[in-house]
């Protein structure tokens, strides 16, 4: 985890691009592993644990209707997570994050260990949807780990593009 945190360090401050993360399921616990470096400020904006679904409807503006249609564990609202609170810090990358972490809370549809990152960047927004197994602290680490992962090969895409050929 060291080994791509540092490299997620170094690209963002070499590239000078900026990251904000808006949190359901993991607690914060990403904006946590992002700040544990010295000189991450230079880089993360902001962190927003939205876990209420008024959280997200409040500070994200995520629509009441969309999370009512969708569920609050979907692909649109993480996707509109991770727009918003690019959109409110004016970050380069935003990154949203809900899922089902557990142990109860799951159901037929979704169970316990789905988990959905959104990554919004000037590319545009992708979303993954993950089945985690393990403990509720099992399944927030791997979504935390999974959304670095995303984030690593983004911000290596971006600097493969903005370098001199």
């Amino acid at each position: 985890m060291e080994l791509i945190l540092k490299q997620i360090h170094s690209l963002l401050i070499q590239h000078q691009l900026t990251l904000a993360v808006a949190e359901s399921c993991t607690g914060g616990l990403l904006a946590k592993m992002l700040t544990d470096f010295s000189g991450s400020s230079g880089y993360f904006l902001l962190g927003i644990v939205s876990y209420h679904n008024q959280a997200k409807i409040r500070l994200l503006k995520v629509p009441a209707a969309l999370i009512a249609k969708e569920g609050a564990v979907s692909a649109p609202v993480t996707r509109k997570m991770a727009h918003q609170v690019r959109k409110l810090s004016g970050a380069d990358y935003g990154i949203g994050i809900t899922g089902i972490a557990g142990p109860s809370g799951g159901t037929l549809l979704i169970p316990v260990g789905t988990v959905f990152i959104a990554l919004a960047s000037p590319a545009g927004c992708l979303c993954r949807k993950l089945f985690l197994r393990g403990s509720r602290a099992s399944i927030r680490r791997q979504a935390a780990l999974s959304a670095l992962q995303i984030l690593a090969r983004a911000v290596q895409r971006q600097a493969v593009r903005d370098s001199p050929r």
